[in-house]
């Protein structure tokens, strides 16, 4: 997960945060919209990052596509976390899922103010 977030240039403390609130560490995980994984994937996102044939109950093959798909959608929302978070949930607009994982990022690994 570290190689992943440095990679791209996320804090990893916001990835174990994402992953925290995606499913609690589960790698297993597979939602009733058929997100898999820690960072709960959506399958079509195989078609655009990777193989169709890739296994996003995979802990490396799910961060890959997870850390991904974060960057992009801050790169998209001008480094906005909320936006970018809200995007990443297909929740745009609703903060409940930004603020759970600003909670978690606070209460588990406590850093600096961020700039929301």
């Amino acid at each position: 997960m570290h190689k992943q977030a440095i990679e791209l240039n996320l804090p990893p403390e916001q990835v174990l945060s994402v992953i925290e609130a995606e499913r609690a560490v589960d790698r297993s995980a597979v939602s009733r919209v058929g997100s898999q994984g820690l960072m709960q994937g959506m399958p079509f996102s195989r078609d655009k990052i990777g193989r169709g044939d890739d296994n996003l109950t995979h802990s490396p093959t799910n961060l890959h596509y997870g850390c991904h798909i974060l960057r992009f959608y801050l790169d998209r929302e001008d480094q906005n976390l909320t936006r970018a978070l809200a995007a990443y949930k297909g929740s745009s607009g609703i903060p409940r899922y930004p603020n759970e994982v600003h909670a978690t990022w606070g209460t588990l690994w406590p850093i600096p103010p961020l700039d929301w």
